[in-house]
């Protein structure tokens, strides 16, 4: 358990290449700064004993609900709430009451948490996990400066505290879909924010049913709040033109033969969507097809050009270059002990069938190495570490006079992965006049809009 517990906050804590991009404009919200990291109060006085009663029935969790892992892992996190509320040990006994707006402290050490009040006043340790509810609605529970809907139950892990939040999966796309489409859309967008919420819903249902399947990447969460699944934000994210999409689609998923598809999406295609072969080297799927997002009847105009990123240039120094291929092209392919050294020479080895980089060769001081064009993105970071915005792009080098690269001028489209959806293009086709059916249809071909099982 403590080792599963390790390889979870690591995986928080690890920079991984995201799988969802957001549109540029969209208004992110930044985590609070941790809580002072303190030492485990073993004198701490032990709180008075509790009556072990229940909460009122609807405040409890539903099997069907959504577990999302928040993306701070400390050693106390501070709970509190509008309303009042109570914390429940492993068993659903319940541990302390507190009042509206009163702080606990939860503690973690080894696989063990407790939580402790401003006055020291302790509960007992608890082997595992402990649960905060609110009493009833419509109160909330507060983590840092962030406001939740459901449960916070946080576990002990080797890292400290891991929070989840347990909530149903309609206020959960509440916390989605603004911060994926971006906002706030135009009346004459809500097509396309109506499509990112079936969508979004689409693709939590799958992740969903492969943790029921004991199939998820960790027992304790179905997914996490970040592009590596989808940004979540909590009520502080809510946007009362996200919310009427939500409600609008309310139970409604994507379907292809009859199941639940996985409906990944991106913020702008650059003129064609990719086949997931061509970035993550996945099988044919009959609905995530290469699509051509030109505006019918034009040669130069795309339901996604007024992307912010719908063409990009980076300019990208050796020296740069030289550190970020030290510190990411171990991550992709064996690189010597000493490094890779400086770049010499840098190709594009062949385009998928959308035109994005199939592989990128990198000559180097202690040897060539070989990725696919989606990693490429992690490797030609600027100095700021943002990965590249697509693997839709094309190479203009300049070589120093002791043959190493001295910079490189990088033109490409689009930004994100290019698999799916993409969100500039719904907004355009929005815009356009389609309705969330087409837009769907458009980027998903052959699915329909379905209800959840």
């Amino acid at each position: 358990m403590r080792a599963a517990a390790s390889r979870l906050a690591l995986l928080l804590l690890a920079g991984c290449i995201a799988t969802r991009r957001l549109p540029d404009d969209v208004p992110v919200v930044t985590a609070p700064p941790p809580t002072t990291i303190t030492a485990p109060r073993d004198t701490a006085p032990t709180a008075e004993p509790v009556p072990q009663d229940e909460a009122p029935e609807r405040t409890r969790e539903s099997a069907f609900d959504v577990r999302v892992a928040l993306p701070r892992s400390v050693a106390t996190t501070t709970i509190t709430a509008t309303g009042s509320w109570r914390l429940y040990d492993a068993r659903d006994a319940v541990l302390l009451r507190a009042l509206p707006a009163e702080p606990w402290q939860i503690e973690a050490a080894g696989s063990k948490v407790r939580a402790v009040r401003f006055d020291g006043t302790a509960t007992p340790w608890q082997e595992g996990y402990v649960t905060a509810r609110v009493d009833g609605e419509p109160e909330l529970l507060r983590l840092g400066q962030r406001r939740y809907r459901g449960a916070l139950r946080v576990f002990a892990t080797d890292s400290g505290a891991l929070v989840v939040n347990i909530l149903p999966l309609e206020s959960y796309l509440r916390g989605v879909v603004p911060l994926e489409i971006g906002g706030p859309r135009a009346p004459n967008e809500q097509a396309a924010v109506e499509a990112q919420a079936i969508a979004a819903r689409s693709y939590t249902v799958v992740r969903r049913a492969a943790a029921l399947r004991s199939a998820a990447r960790a027992a304790f969460y179905d997914l996490l709040a970040s592009t590596s699944d989808q940004v979540y934000g909590g009520v502080e994210a809510e946007r009362a033109f996200s919310d009427a999409a939500v409600a609008s689609t309310r139970g409604q998923v994507l379907r292809y033969g009859g199941r639940v598809v996985d409906a990944p999406y991106h913020a702008s295609c650059g003129g064609e969507t990719a086949a997931p072969s061509e970035v993550w080297g996945s099988g044919v799927s009959g609905y995530l097809r290469r699509v051509d997002d030109r505006i019918p009847g034009t040669s130069d105009r795309y339901y996604c050009d007024i992307a912010p990123r719908f063409a990009w240039t980076r300019s990208v120094t050796g020296n740069e270059l030289a550190a970020s291929m030290e510190r990411y092209l171990r991550t992709l392919t064996a690189v010597p002990a000493g490094g890779p050294g400086r770049a010499r020479t840098l190709s594009i080895d062949g385009r998928t069938g959308s035109g994005r980089v199939a592989r990128l060769t990198l000559g180097a001081e202690r040897g060539t190495f070989s990725i696919r064009g989606n990693d490429a993105r992690s490797v030609l970071r600027a100095a700021g570490g943002e990965a590249l915005p697509s693997a839709y792009f094309s190479l203009d080098t300049e070589t120093g006079p002791d043959g190493a690269i001295a910079r490189v001028t990088i033109r490409g489209n689009g930004f994100g992965h290019g698999v799916g959806m993409c969100q500039w293009g719904a907004i355009g086709r929005a815009r356009a006049g389609f309705d969330v059916r087409s837009i769907l249809r458009a980027y998903y071909p052959g699915t329909e809009i379905g209800g959840i099982d």
